[in-house]
């Protein structure tokens, strides 16, 4: 019998030559093909935890892209009419942002017009919001589709519908501040409406109850223990509800005769020139926006956070 001879490699060889007598025999090693898989299942495990993650960062970045390239360019300092083309750095625009004749007078038309309709919606749609989901009443089921139907309408429907009106009654409304104000309140309820009845659904009763039980009237239960548990539903809606008017276009310009709003204002301008101070007006309401989101946000986790520990 001939002698043997065997040599085994390390554990990351391979393979594993083994030569008996004169024939040479190649041993698989199980311990690669082992490692290999596991790494490919670690690899696919880390895709699928934080692939959502990553298509939720692209579609932020996706969205905010637009708004960052407006409000860089809100630094730009054009040589020609058209704010198109970086050609620097400069803090004039910002100094000088009412230095465009009309964009100031605009931009205070836009924030009365938003404030003002923003506090009536709140609070009329407040209103119908507790009467939707708090009492039974003839007719409940069409007011809440009524409420839906602004929303669902198309802008230039609405606002064309809104022009008709005012137009058959010109004895009463003439195209102007009142005529957008009330154009703005009509689509800005249904948003209030939808929001404040979210929180409504889910509202404990209970806790009114307890209230009553000890002594407290309804006026003074609806101030002391309704009020507060729903106003971050408000807050919520009414600043939805000025985002909305602020922005608006359409409905605007159908129904505002000689009145300039900011939007009214940006669009007769882009036809001869863009300058870098309508940038600035945008970022400036963007970003005072956020502050203000960011805020009501801090406010309710504040308050829920006060509430537990005082549980």
């Amino acid at each position: 019998m001939r002698a043997s001879s065997v040599r085994r490699s390390s554990p990351d060889d391979g393979a594993v030559p083994a030569r008996i007598g004169e024939r040479a025999v190649s041993v698989q090693s199980p311990a690669v093909p082992l490692s290999r898989a596991r790494r490919r299942i670690g690899l696919w495990a880390l895709v699928r935890r934080h692939i959502l993650t990553a298509y939720a960062l692209l579609a932020v970045a996706y969205l905010m892209l637009p708004i960052v390239v407006v409000i860089l360019f809100s630094f730009n300092a054009p040589k020609g009419r058209f704010n198109f083309i970086w050609q620097g750095f400069t803090l004039h625009n910002w100094i000088h942002w009412d230095s465009i004749l009309g964009i100031r007078d605009a931009i205070i038309t836009s924030l009365e017009v938003g404030l003002l309709a923003t506090l009536v919606a709140t609070a009329l749609g407040t209103l119908m919001a507790l009467a939707i989901v708090r009492h039974h009443f003839v007719g409940r089921s069409t007011t809440n589709f009524l409420v839906f139907l602004p929303m669902s309408t198309p802008e230039i429907v609405l606002g064309a519908s809104l022009l008709t009106l005012f137009l058959n009654t010109t004895s009463v409304f003439q195209l102007g501040f009142w005529t957008i104000f009330i154009a703005h309140v009509m689509f800005i309820i249904s948003f209030v409406v939808v929001t404040v009845k979210a929180r409504l659904i889910g509202f404990d009763r209970h806790l009114e109850e307890a209230a009553k039980d000890l002594g407290a009237n309804e006026l003074v239960t609806f101030w002391k223990v309704t009020l507060p548990l729903i106003a971050p539903a408000m807050i919520a809606a009414a600043l939805l509800g000025f985002a909305l008017s602020i922005d608006d276009f359409v409905i605007t310009y159908l129904n505002a005769g000689a009145t300039q709003t900011f939007p009214i204002f940006v669009w007769g301008i882009a036809r001869v020139a863009v300058p870098p101070q309508v940038n600035v007006v945008a970022s400036a309401i963007f970003l005072i926006a956020i502050a203000i989101g960011l805020g009501n946000v801090i406010w309710q986790y504040r308050a829920v956070k006060l509430q537990r520990q005082g549980a």
